[in-house]
């Protein structure tokens, strides 16, 4: 039967690429739809309330079907691993130039992030979320999306400016992204350190959450069934951890 299956893809493929056969293009379409829906979930995780899901599942199958049109079988690589970097950049890409976060929701995040410090000052301590929404008067659960919402920010910004570097002339040299200075070298270094540490102080709910997200790469729904918990509390918890961690992990970003 897996062999079966194996055949049927290859012959599909073949009818694809060499004949571009519409309908053995639908059926490759289909057969890896699941795979945006999960980059969906995933990314879905941190953007705001506001972004439809049907918006990001139809920016992933543009990327999708851009993978299937340039996707050359006789190189080393899985069609499902060139396609998670195409759907997944796919989003990103859509995100950023639509502006995905108004510009009133980083004014909150900017004005939460100088409520954390100024309350931060007074306790002499860490807040927590739950301190930080009684001193700004919101609900618990908005604090938690906003977090959320200004640390993948972070990332698209960070996206964003590495694009522009590479308009800017520097397409023209050969870029060494593997290789680090040994300036840079010691800064990841002590920022992993720094990382670990504070990941360590997380509650074991908190860290195992991470892992399953980050390392094991769950839905934060895949992740609900295994804890037995819903949803939407699994994604608290990730919020809170992320609360936690922000500028560990903000500084991680800025200079990854």
């Amino acid at each position: 039967m897996v062999q079966l299956q194996i055949d049927n893809e290859q012959t599909l493929w073949n009818r694809w690429l060499n004949d571009r056969d519409p309908h053995a293009g639908n059926m490759l379409i289909k057969k890896y739809k699941p795979l945006v829906s999960y980059h969906v979930q995933r990314i879905g995780a941190g953007v705001p309330k506001n972004v439809s899901r049907d918006d990001l599942m139809s920016l992933g199958m543009m990327g999708l079907f851009d993978a299937l049109n340039k996707f050359d079988i006789n190189r080393d690589l899985k069609f499902d691993t060139y396609a998670s970097f195409r759907v997944r950049g796919a989003i990103i890409d859509g995100l950023r130039k639509e502006d995905w976060l108004p510009r009133s929701a980083r004014e909150k995040a900017k004005k939460m992030e100088a409520q954390i410090e100024k309350l931060e000052q007074q306790l002499m301590r860490h807040a927590t979320p739950e301190e930080l929404a009684q001193f700004m008067d919101l609900p618990i659960d908005e604090v938690y999306q906003t977090v959320q919402e200004h640390f993948f920010s972070n990332v698209l910004s960070i996206n964003e400016q590495q694009d522009q570097e590479e308009l800017e002339g520097k397409a023209f040299v050969i870029r060494d992204n593997q290789t680090k200075t040994p300036e840079q070298e010691a800064v990841h270094a002590e920022l992993i350190s720094d990382l670990e540490r504070n990941i360590k102080k997380l509650n074991e709910k908190e860290q195992l959450v991470l892992s399953l997200f980050y390392t094991e790469e769950l839905t934060l729904t895949e992740i609900g069934e295994i804890l037995e918990l819903s949803t939407s509390r699994i994604s608290q918890i990730h919020s809170k951890a992320l609360f936690k961690l922000r500028k560990c992990l903000s500084n991680e970003v800025i200079h990854d």
